[in-house]
């Protein structure tokens, strides 16, 4: 295997190279993925028939704080692959932990957003406009709960390999995945829950 030394060591070899371009040509498929579950909600999120609609059900302080939660860790997720590429294997690790708890912290006010859209009467039977909104926003937090599940096997791989040719090139590509889930939700903070809020 020829290693480049002129590149970061996730990009050093033609494979490496070849799983980063591949890794975006799948993010290509989920930008279509997430496009049509986008364009079906705003098709049906007039729908609401006896259910309540957005305005009724949307409270402002989770959405901010899974908002704050998120964008912060796509900040140390950045700083991971910083130290990642300056070869401090002690700050990845540390800043690869705090983006996954920052990940759960998500869920974890997701799923206390699920439980009040319960309560409220809106379920995936309800109306139209519940069953695209649940269908989007639980799409969106089952791809967090997979890259948890991926951050973790690639921590522990890090931790006990250090940075090899593989494990700076599954990093990177992680990182990648993470910032799309971010842009993913800034446009569901932005189209669903601030237009639902009006």
């Amino acid at each position: 295997m020829k290693i480049d030394h002129s590149q970061p060591l996730e990009y050093s070899t033609q494979q490496n190279q070849m799983n980063i371009l591949g890794f975006w040509i799948f993010l290509g498929a989920e930008i279509m993925l997430f496009g049509t579950l986008f364009a079906s909600y705003f098709t049906l999120n007039n729908g609401v028939g006896s259910g309540p609609s957005g305005s009724e059900v949307f409270e402002i302080t989770p959405v901010l704080l899974e908002t704050i939660i998120l964008l912060t860790s796509s900040f140390t997720i950045g700083l991971a692959t910083h130290a990642m590429r300056i070869n401090n294997k002690k700050a990845t690790l540390a800043f690869l932990a705090i983006t996954l708890l920052l990940g759960l912290s998500f869920l974890g006010v997701e799923v206390y957003e699920f439980i009040n859209y319960y309560h409220e009467g809106l379920t995936l039977q309800t109306s139209a406009f519940s069953a695209m909104l649940l269908l989007t926003l639980g799409t969106h937090g089952a791809h967090v709960t997979f890259g948890l599940f991926w951050g973790l096997f690639i921590f522990l791989q890090i931790k006990k390999q250090g940075f090899t040719v593989g494990t700076t090139n599954k990093s990177f590509i992680f990182s990648l995945y993470w910032h799309f889930l971010d842009v993913v939700w800034i446009f569901i903070f932005s189209f669903i829950y601030l237009k639902g809020m009006m």
